[in-house]
């Protein structure tokens, strides 16, 4: 698994690339091939370490965010998150995993099916907008995100509103 560490004004130890090497390698591996990718984003805020960890593979992207007091407890809360994640959606994403990844797990009892009911389909006419007018509209309507016409791209996007309370923007890619 290849690994991606920054930290944003803080400097990371090598002690702590070498731990999460080595977690990530101990924990994850068995889920996940040689081309996975990991990434692990960390800052700081109010003594208390932020991290996110982003494990890309097979075109699914799984995504854990802890806060503690120590990186490695955040570390170590994030890859058990993700662990959760793969157990929740098994049925799901194990044709995406490695084949042997939960023919050696123990934990195939613990998984319940997921069973998603969709209850509404909306359509909708979308109007070409730039980002700060869908912010303007998602806020107004007291919605948590928006799916516009982007006026500068003509691409479709979705803007949303992070935990933060910070605004981010999704834009399709083909790559």
């Amino acid at each position: 698994m290849k690994m991606t560490i920054t930290a944003k004004k803080m400097q990371v130890p090598q002690n702590f690339t070498d731990y999460a090497e080595e977690r990530l390698g101990q924990k994850l591996d068995k889920f996940f091939g040689e081309e996975a990718d990991a990434k692990i984003t960390m800052s700081e805020h109010k003594n208390q370490i932020i991290l996110e960890l982003t494990v890309f593979y097979n075109q699914i992207i799984y995504r854990a965010e802890k806060a503690a007091e120590d990186k490695k407890d955040a570390l170590d809360a994030s890859i058990d998150k993700i662990i959760r994640q793969i157990r929740k959606n098994k049925t799901k994403v194990e044709k995406k995993l490695k084949d042997s990844a939960f023919k050696t797990a123990s934990f195939t009892d613990e998984v319940q099916e997921a069973n998603y009911e969709v209850i509404r389909h909306k359509k909708f006419k979308m109007y070409p907008m730039e980002v700060e007018e869908a912010i303007l509209q998602m806020d107004l309507l007291g919605h948590n995100f928006f799916m516009f016409l982007n006026a500068s791209t003509g691409e479709t996007n979705v803007v949303y509103k992070r935990n933060d309370g910070k605004y981010a923007v999704l834009e399709p890619s083909l790559e």
